[in-house]
């Protein structure tokens, strides 16, 4: 018996709950509730529970109902149905609504129940182990991705940074649920730039204009890089708001695909908003100045989502100065990973080697180093503390 693989019993007649416990005694880790609130509650205190086994019947909430709300809080959990009613129906819906892993009928022998519960035992190790490997990998190939565009293009490494940084506080501020999709688009945005020529690639890091056929393949970029991501399993999502990263709320942009509005999907629009008032504050300097001409851009963002980004970052502008971090110097040696650069890094000669709000991945301090053993860099170097 594995402590940690607990199971939740759920029935209105304590006598079942009891009989349910004596029988299965020792060879699963059981606690019991007698109705779907106190379920609720105790899933919320102590779960979440690899298996919740709920009867159909009982007054405050049906069993069905319960086994909903458990997997609209913990999918992962392995739901199962008691039912004195055979009725085609009550099975259906337990099935459908439910998504149950097993129907059983009322009474149910205790050889039988046994069994279930160490197949949905088996079934829930396998899908969390499936979903933790999946998870390392995604999460393995993002880093991989960004490090490479970090080399790439570092200009927009440093703003993918800060788009990532405000899609967290974002995520907290309106207490989202799901944000991985949001910072994974933030960190993987740039990532169609790595399909372009050297070239057109070297232009948009100076800022220098453009040739039409130059200009046609940088709007396609963000297309090309969801394209690469479709061939990574579970990263649609992200795929999606990197390909409408660029299309306007009033159709508008690029792709030309007919979709605006609210058929774009709100991740897409949340993005959008996050990375253009990223991208104006690292102009302007002034985050608020950002939020004020992205309002000037009729048509181009959802106004609802607009006014959440303002009232979410009004908040942190009011945050207390004690609260902003300090400055730092250091020299080369002294810089380590996860230090966010709080001025340029230029060669003795001048040349801009990093820019100031980069932070330093491994990968980029291992080339800045590299780097400097052939051209000197200024020193100290300013980080933030």
């Amino acid at each position: 018996m594995n402590p940690s693989l607990k199971i939740l019993l759920v029935d209105d007649e304590s006598n079942v709950l009891a009989a349910l416990q004596r029988n299965l005694r020792g060879r699963f880790h059981l606690e019991t509730a007698t109705s779907g609130p106190e379920a609720l509650a105790k899933i919320e205190q102590h779960g979440p529970y690899a298996v919740v086994v709920a009867d159909m019947q009982m007054p405050e909430m049906t069993g069905l109902d319960l086994l909903v709300q458990v997997e609209s809080r913990h999918p992962d959990t392995v739901r199962i149905m008691l039912t004195g009613n055979a009725e085609q129906k009550t099975a259906v819906d337990a099935v459908n609504r439910g998504h149950v892993f097993r129907f059983l009928n009322k009474p149910c022998p205790s050889e039988l129940l046994a069994q279930t519960l160490q197949a949905a035992l088996h079934h829930y190790q396998f899908v969390t182990a499936e979903r933790e490997l999946l998870e390392r990998t995604l999460n393995g190939t993002i880093r991989l991705l960004t490090e490479i565009l970090a080399s790439l293009h570092p200009k927009a490494f440093q703003l993918s940074q800060k788009l990532r940084a405000a899609v967290r506080e974002y995520a907290e501020f309106f207490h989202l649920k799901q944000s991985w999709d949001l910072e994974a688009a933030a960190l993987l945005f740039p990532l169609g730039y790595m399909t372009l020529p050297a070239t057109v690639l070297t232009k948009l890091t100076r800022n220098e204009p453009l040739l039409p056929k130059e200009q046609e393949l940088a709007d396609r970029a963000p297309e090309l890089g969801a394209n690469l991501l479709l061939h990574i399993p579970r990263m649609e999502s992200v795929a999606t708001i990197l390909r409408y990263q660029n299309k306007r709320y009033d159709g508008s942009g690029s792709p030309p695909e007919r979709i605006a509005g609210d058929d774009l999907p709100m991740q897409v629009r949340v993005f959008q908003v996050l990375r253009d008032m990223v991208e104006l504050e690292l102009q302007t300097g002034d985050r608020t100045q950002a939020l004020a001409r992205m309002q000037e851009r009729t048509g181009w963002y959802d106004p609802r989502v607009l006014q959440s980004a303002a009232a979410c970052f009004d908040v942190y502008l009011q945050k207390a100065v004690s609260d902003q971090p300090s400055i730092r110097s250091r020299t080369l040696d002294e810089l380590t990973v996860g230090q966010i650069l709080a001025s340029d890094v230029e060669t003795e000669d001048g040349i801009l080697v990093i820019k100031s709000g980069t932070e330093l991945t491994p990968v980029v301090l291992q080339r800045l180093r590299n780097f400097a053993q052939i051209n000197p860099v200024k020193q100290p170097i300013y980080v933030l503390a």
